[in-house]
Parts: C-alpha cells; sequence; structure tokens
C-alpha cells in the first residue's frame, strides 16, 4: 500500500522533535513564497488548511486547530483553516474556494480519499502540499507520527495484558477493531500492531471491517462476540473512539479484558485509569502540529525541504515518536495540557485520578 511508511535513516526521537528544524534540512531558499522581489501577493502568504471531521477524533478542533493556527500566525502567515466536517462534498467545495482565494500551501487531512483530488489541482497551480496526520497520494509531504510504531505499542498492550491476566497469547481469542481502510494510517496501525501480536503467537479469533466510528464499532464486536460464543480475550482497537464503543459491548457482558487505543481522548484515559483499556497511544499533537508548522513556513518561504523517512511512494514523510501510556502515565498528558484534569477526573474517575497522583483542582 502507498501509505507505508521506509525508513531511509533513524527514526527521529522525541527529544529531537524540540528543535523540529533537525528533520527538515531547508535548501534553495529564494527568499519569499510568491512572486517579485517584496515577498508577492497576499495569496502566496496564505497557508490553507482542510480538517477532517469533530467525530472520529476531538483531536482535530481542540488540539489541532489552535496549534495550527498560533504557529502559523506567530510565524507571521495568515491562516484558512476549515472542517469538513465528514463530508467529501463539503471537502472539494472547501478546497475550492480556498484556491480560488490563493494559497502559498496546502496543509491537508485527508477524508476518505477527497484529499487526493485537491492535492492534484493544488499541485497543477504550484501549490506545495503537506499531507497531514495521514498520507494522501500525491502529496508534495507528509507529516504524521511513526504509525507503525503506534500499532507496535498498542500490539504490546494486548501481549502484555494477556500474559498479566495470564492468559497464553497463542490460544488466546482476540478480536481485531481496525480502522477505516479509505485511511491510510489503518494499514499502518494495523501492520505495527499485528508484528507485534502474531510474533507473540497471537491469531485473529475475529476480524470485523475496519470503521473509525465508536457506534458502528460497537456494533460490530457485539456480532463479532456473538460469533465467539459470547467469550474473547482481549481486543485489539486501533483508537479509542472506537475502544469506547467496544468497552459498552464488554460491560453489558459483565466483561474486562486487555483492550488497545490511540489518541489519549479524554474518555480514553478515564477508560485507562479505570482498567476498562489496558493503554492508549499518546501522541502529543503540538509535536506534530509544530513540524508541520515549520515545514509548511519553510515552503511558505521559498524553501525545498527534506525528511529522514519516505512513504513507499516516495513521499517525504516527517514521522514524530508515539507514547505508550498506561493509568500511570495519565498524569504526564494532563501535565503537558492536551487533556484537562478536572474533565478527566469527573464522576467515578475521581477516585483513580487521587491514586494515581492526579490533581484535578
Amino acid at each position: 500500500m502507498k501509505g507505508r511508511a521506509v525508513k531511509k535513516t533513524s527514526l527521529v526521537s522525541a527529544a529531537a522533535i524540540a528543535g523540529v528544524s533537525a528533520m527538515l534540512l531547508a535548501a534553495c531558499s529564494s527568499g519569499g513564497g510568491g512572486e517579485g522581489d517584496d515577498g508577492g501577493d497576499a495569496a502566496a502568504t496564505r497557508a490553507c488548511v482542510i480538517l477532517p471531521d469533530a467525530a472520529s477524533s476531538p483531536r482535530w478542533e481542540n488540539n489541532d486547530r489552535p496549534y495550527l493556527e498560533s504557529g502559523l500566525a506567530d510565524a507571521g502567515f495568515e491562516t484558512d483553516i476549515q472542517n469538513a466536517q465528514g463530508d467529501t462534498g463539503k471537502y472539494a467545495t472547501i478546497a475550492d474556494q480556498q484556491l480560488s482565494k490563493g494559497c502559498g500551501v496546502m496543509l491537508l487531512v485527508d477524508y476518505n480519499g477527497a484529499g487526493a483530488a485537491v492535492a492534484e489541482k493544488a499541485k497543477a497551480e504550484g501549490i506545495p502540499v503537506i499531507a497531514y496526520d495521514r498520507p494522501i497520494e500525491g502529496a508534495d509531504y507528509y507529516v504524521s507520527f511513526d504509525n507503525v510504531e503506534v500499532g507496535r505499542l498498542e500490539g504490546q498492550a494486548i501481549v502484555d495484558g494477556l500474559k498479566a491476566a495470564g492468559k497464553d497469547p497463542a490460544t488466546a481469542k482476540v478480536v481485531y477493531m481496525g480502522g477505516d481502510p479509505t485511511d491510510g494510517n489503518a494499514a499502518m496501525f494495523h501492520d505495527g500492531a499485528v508484528e507485534v501480536m502474531e510474533g507473540a503467537g497471537i491469531k485473529p479469533a475475529a476480524e470485523p471491517p475496519g470503521v473509525w466510528d465508536g457506534d458502528e464499532s460497537a456494533t460490530n464486536f457485539e456480532q463479532a462476540l456473538t460469533g465467539l460464543g459470547g467469550t474473547v480475550d482481549a481486543v485489539w482497537v486501533a483508537n479509542d473512539t472506537n475502544a469506547a464503543g467496544v468497552i459498552t459491548v464488554l460491560d453489558k457482558n459483565g466483561l474486562t479484558v486487555p483492550v488497545s487505543g490511540q489518541d489519549a481522548s479524554v474518555a480514553g484515559l478515564q477508560n485507562v485509569l479505570l482498567g476498562k483499556q489496558t493503554a492508549t497511544v499518546y501522541k502529543p499533537i503540538k509535536l506534530e502540529a509544530d513540524a508541520a508548522v515549520e515545514l509548511a513556513v519553510a515552503l511558505l518561504e521559498g524553501e525545498t525541504p527534506t525528511a529522514d523517512q519516505e512513504l513507499e511512494d516516495g513521499t517525504p514523510y516527517i514521522a514524530v515518536t508515539p507514547i505508550l501510556v498506561g493509568p500511570e502515565e495519565v498524569v504526564t498528558v494532563i501535565e503537558a495540557g492536551d487533556a484537562d484534569a478536572a474533565e478527566v477526573c469527573d464522576g467515578e474517575v475521581a477516585a483513580k485520578c487521587e491514586e494515581f497522583g492526579i490533581d484535578a483542582g
């Protein structure tokens, strides 16, 4: 699959991300993103951003938007950030409107393949395209977390959870609940998780169709659980939203088993603290946004950056390192500002927050 990553050199460490410029080796600087010696027209200084929705994860509006907006504004560039709200038609309309006003760079989060057509239009106008978080065919650059590593961390959480429960991974009933296959990252999450889980002897007992929807995941998992006679030993789930759906079914059936996830969402962190989710993969969104801003600014200033990794299709890939978070590490997500203690520690979770040293204020 074109979305899969190929490692050219060493993976960038979390510490190195603090100086994102270490990943971007700027060359061919022209001193401006537009036409003329004075920096060009206003359009050449605009960064056009399209976010995918607000349903698959709360991160897009709560985290990515403000980080990208403030980062680009602080660098002196105008931003046009809009959300397609889970509608491919709206995605295309937003792009056409942005392109008609002019863009110096486009930063796109793909939604169901809509980004590819936009990337083609932008490149036809000589506008560089950054695929943000999700790969897009035809993009000039890809900025995301190391998505295969995200999957590996999820898979390890399942393996460790089974062992802690005294279950033999080789004989355990494990259901695989992946993400939407139209999202290029979903395959990388799956590949990384499978590498670790099947390396430990796990074979999937069931694998429903992948989606990015908590309610649909709950329905799919319930059908799989019924097919397994109501017994399951663990569930690999690709993200926290889907995990929350799975957990509603487990709760209804009086089951507590290892469950994975990612995004360190409020619901995910709560489920981790409550022991209903083994761990969540924390992707410090500001680090990803900072990397994208650094890249966008370089392009707006007429530079031609390079990256230390690439996708199979040769797209330069700037990868940020993810972190596995169990109950003991939830406090680090809160301290980093990516979750609100009062929101996480609400209701029945309050006692767990106290147990794990989280000050709800």
